[in-house]
């Protein structure tokens, strides 16, 4: 991931819209986290699984033998990267192998979507309807094919699937007006207790700032203190929600596999330290990392507590499906989608998108949400073209985004 990458990340948790992605290279190495393993480093391996707790290098099979008495599984990803969504198939499949009841937890749904879901669960519609009712592209956006294999497998082996998100706008809530001044309405769509006090939680969500300074010295400390309750708000959601369907539909050896931002897992900081509130169960972390990275440069370890169990990717590839690489936030009116963030070395750089921009239509379809921007960017392909009309500066102006990959740069 780069750095404008994760900046656009950043900037899109400020406005309460739910990213995340694959940690900074920044954060690979903070010695926080278990006291017992902060100090230490554990090794990645390409296509190895590593226990860091042991330091040993575990097989799939082996992996699912070490998770035996674990309820709660958290399986850390990267959306847009094929390589961990494979990672994650694999754990569900040698879990079913080994005989446990799974259940899956989705990031990507809040749970007032989960009537969705279980049309899918019972079989009751067939995938591009269940793609459409499910709205799958307002609720995520990311390629419903990065996904496709995990939901088609559960479904033929009849695991069952959970949405454990909350809505996007009480996140806003949070990061606007604290979690002390939420309405009775918000308030019961989060967790009783949201945990904001962990210092080392702090010291990791301001890594993710790693090179962009620029954007640190403008952040006021009410804005930083905004952001990281939304941060933990959204943490606590799931863990909460993950938990309490675990508690309710599983047997008392089921294991729970919640599939989301790794972000989210790393250290163990976020969704797992919010889940241990409310269950005193076995949990446990499993989060891909590559054996090189942003830069190319060979990565043999990083802490070991990072996560319980590490397994090693080849190097970051470039997504299979193009995107723009601009933020947009709602507004209001005919056209809601205003650009915020245009970032560096992407499509809508090249393509001369400017902050400000308003979205109006793409190859002819009027964007009237974010929903039908994601859709119709589904259906691109690399070397596909799309041609927007955006409203600037009280006027229109055309522009026409080619999807096409920046080729390697000579070291």
């Amino acid at each position: 991931m780069t750095r404008s990458t994760l900046a656009a990340v950043l900037l899109a948790l400020a406005l309460a819209v739910p990213a995340t992605a694959r940690a900074q290279d920044s954060s690979w190495k903070l010695k926080i986290g278990d006291p017992a393993r902060r100090d230490r480093e554990a090794a990645i391996v390409l296509d190895g699984i590593t226990d860091t707790a042991a330091g040993k290098t575990l097989t799939t099979g082996e992996l699912a033998a070490r998770l035996d008495d674990v309820r709660v599984l958290f399986v850390g990803e990267s959306h847009t990267d094929i390589a961990f969504h494979r990672v994650q198939l694999q754990v569900i499949r040698e879990l079913h192998k080994r005989g446990r009841e799974v259940l899956i937890g989705l990031e990507m749904y809040p749970y007032t979507e989960q009537a969705s879901l279980d049309m899918w669960n019972s079989g009751a519609v067939g995938e591009d309807e269940f793609v459409s009712k499910s709205r799958w592209y307002k609720n995520w956006g990311y390629h419903w094919h990065y996904y496709r294999d995990i939901f088609l497998f559960a479904r033929q082996n009849g695991l069952k699937m959970y949405a454990v998100n909350t809505p996007r706008e009480v996140v806003s809530a949070v990061r606007k007006k604290g979690l002390q001044n939420l309405t009775p309405e918000e308030a019961a769509r989060i967790p009783p207790k949201v945990d904001t006090s962990n210092e080392d939680h702090k010291t990791l969500f301001r890594a993710f700032f790693a090179g962009e300074e620029s954007m640190m010295h403008t952040m006021s400390a009410q804005m930083f203190d905004g952001m990281f309750a939304a941060q933990c708000t959204w943490d606590a959601s799931m863990g909460y929600n993950a938990v309490q369907n675990l508690k309710k539909f599983g047997g008392p050896k089921a294991i729970m596999v919640v599939l989301i931002g790794s972000g989210h897992v790393a250290y163990n900081l976020g969704v797992q330290r919010q889940a241990a509130l409310w269950f005193d169960g076995k949990m446990a972390s499993i989060v891909p990392v590559p054996v090189a990275d942003a830069k190319g440069k060979p990565q043999t370890s990083i802490q070991a507590s990072y996560a319980d169990y590490l397994w090693g990717l080849p190097p970051e590839s470039d997504p299979l499906y193009p995107s723009l690489g601009l933020s947009t936030r709602d507004g209001k009116g005919e056209f809601p989608l205003e650009v915020i963030d245009v970032q560096k070395d992407t499509v809508a750089e090249r393509a001369a998108f400017q902050k400000g921009d308003v979205l109006q239509s793409m190859d002819g379809t009027p964007l009237k949400d974010r929903e039908t921007l994601n859709r119709l960017l589904s259906e691109k392909r690399w070397a596909d073209d799309a041609v927007f009309v955006v409203g600037r500066g009280g006027s229109t102006a055309q522009v026409t985004a080619v999807f096409r990959r920046e080729a390697a740069k000579a070291k």
